[in-house]
């Protein structure tokens, strides 16, 4: 009796986690929806440490976080990076002549960076019910930390860019001279 049909937790929690796989799935095409729902997220999120006037320890690690979604990642880097793959100067062309459409294809795709980005926020949030992860900190070394840490990443990264002549954005439809 003990084999038929297995415990039944197993099977209640792979039917949830085949509904939750379901509406994910559901969501990819509506992308201006889901970011949407992730900056209410995140205003529910800045209001509930606003109103705690706590919880800075877990502000600064979500802002490193999303420092390292964007950039450490690649959100905003390349599939290919020029330095990675040990290549001697710009794999884009330089002169007319060796114009070929390359695509910016970013390392880390939209969706996952959405996905990860909105897991965050709710971990962070449910995170900030429990007063034992309320670290009493200085939250100014905090901040002048991260604007830091930001400042000298987006350097780097704008450093990148210039070298290897790309532009992690599309906006709009490129036109041939």
């Amino acid at each position: 009796m003990e084999g038929i049909g297995g415990p039944p937790m197993p099977q209640w929690g792979h039917d949830a986690w085949r509904m939750y796989q379901y509406y994910l799935d559901k969501s990819t095409p509506h992308t201006t929806y889901r970011w949407i729902g992730s900056l209410v997220i995140v205003a529910i999120y800045c209001l509930r440490v606003y109103s705690d006037q706590g919880f800075y320890i877990f502000v600064f690690g979500l802002g490193i976080y999303l420092l390292n979604l964007l950039f450490g990642f690649g959100f905003l880097s390349p599939l290919v990076d020029p330095e990675l793959e040990g290549t001697d100067g710009p794999l884009l062309p330089i002169k007319h002549s060796d114009y070929e459409f390359k695509p910016f294809i970013r390392r880390l795709p939209e969706f996952k960076f959405w996905y990860s980005m909105t897991k965050a926020f709710c971990i962070a949030f449910v995170m900030t019910f429990f007063s034992v992860f309320d670290a009493p900190v200085f939250w100014p070394i905090l901040l002048c930390y991260g604007i830091v840490l930001f400042v000298i990443t987006m350097r780097r990264l704008i450093g990148h860019m210039i070298k290897y002549k790309y532009i992690p954005f599309s906006i709009g439809k490129r036109v041939r001279l």
